[in-house]
């Protein structure tokens, strides 16, 4: 059974002004439902999680500083939200989410978060609408458990997984592999452990191609045991931060083979869903669609 990590706080804890991009996390299971690709046996509501799984991952001073709601005010504003307590409550909401999919994949091969891929949260701060790094702290977390034996973070974002890049800098089992805009946010790169930089543009074929290429080498060659998968669907052509030229086909296209490569090989895969700025939220939401639908085509 595929089983997917949905909240109601996912879509609740902004100003009006800052609910469009935060619009998505309703209307996504909203559609799914509608159209019986899922039904509610298919959703769990995760909780809030033990703060030793945060400070597995992130920084105690900072985490205290986020959690007190004392950041400074320019660090507020390096995450793009107005900070509140209902923010943080959904941010560790999103992390143990993710936590608790890969669980599940663990059992069905396969789980998603509605919300999450949250890749530009470093150990000791936020950027970019990401206070804590959800594919991180459930990395460390089947880590620490001895669940996992070598992670492969697939990050297909048209933003580069910065923070998730610094904050496995230094260890080797986790292979941190970003795709992205050479061009996109953030100006800054950290060194992921195969960062690939798309010029602005680029379509279907040439992003297809290289991600098929890249990602088979990869498998045999870090041989991971779990995938977490980035599926932002900012690379589509209609986005307005996007600046890369994949059309909905495509990103349907991107998604299924990641999701038939590690069920080729069975190894269980959590898909975060990242970014999605398209200015017609019915695009943004059919291409977060497709990953749901592809996922219970393949694997049930």
């Amino acid at each position: 059974m595929l089983k997917i990590a949905w909240s109601d706080i996912y879509s609740h804890p902004l100003p009006e002004n800052h609910r469009f991009p935060m619009i998505k996390y309703e209307l996504l299971p909203e559609q799914l439902l509608y159209e019986g690709t899922i039904n509610n046996n298919n959703i769990f509501s995760p909780q809030k999680p033990e703060e030793s799984l945060i400070l597995s991952t992130h920084n105690s001073s900072y985490w205290e500083r986020l959690k007190s709601l004392s950041l400074t005010r320019s660090e507020v504003r390096r995450t793009g939200f107005p900070l509140s307590a209902q923010l943080v409550e959904r941010e560790v909401t999103i992390v143990n989410g993710t936590v608790q999919c890969a669980l599940y994949a663990m059992q069905y091969g396969v789980s998603m978060n509605i919300a999450g891929g949250t890749h530009h949260a470093f150990s000791d701060r936020g950027e970019g609408f990401c206070l804590l790094n959800d594919i991180a702290v459930a990395s460390n977390y089947l880590l620490e458990n001895q669940l996992a034996r070598q992670i492969l973070v697939v990050d297909l974002d048209v933003h580069q997984g910065n923070g998730t890049a610094e904050i496995f800098q230094h260890e080797s089992r986790v292979f941190t592999f970003s795709m992205h805009g050479a061009n996109n946010y953030p100006l800054h790169k950290e060194c992921s452990d195969l960062d690939i930089a798309l010029p602005d543009g680029t379509q279907d074929n040439f992003y297809l191609n290289t991600l098929e290429k890249n990602l088979k080498n990869l498998l045999d060659q870090v041989q991971p045991d779990f995938i977490f998968f980035q599926s932002g669907v900012d690379v589509l052509a209609t986005d307005k931060l996007g600046r890369l030229g994949l059309s909905i086909a495509g990103c349907r296209d991107r998604d299924k083979l990641v999701l038939q490569c590690a069920k080729e090989r069975n190894i269980p895969l959590v898909a975060s869903m990242g970014g999605g700025y398209s200015e017609d939220i019915k695009v943004i939401v059919e291409a977060h669609a497709n990953t749901y639908r592809l996922a219970q085509e393949i694997y049930f």
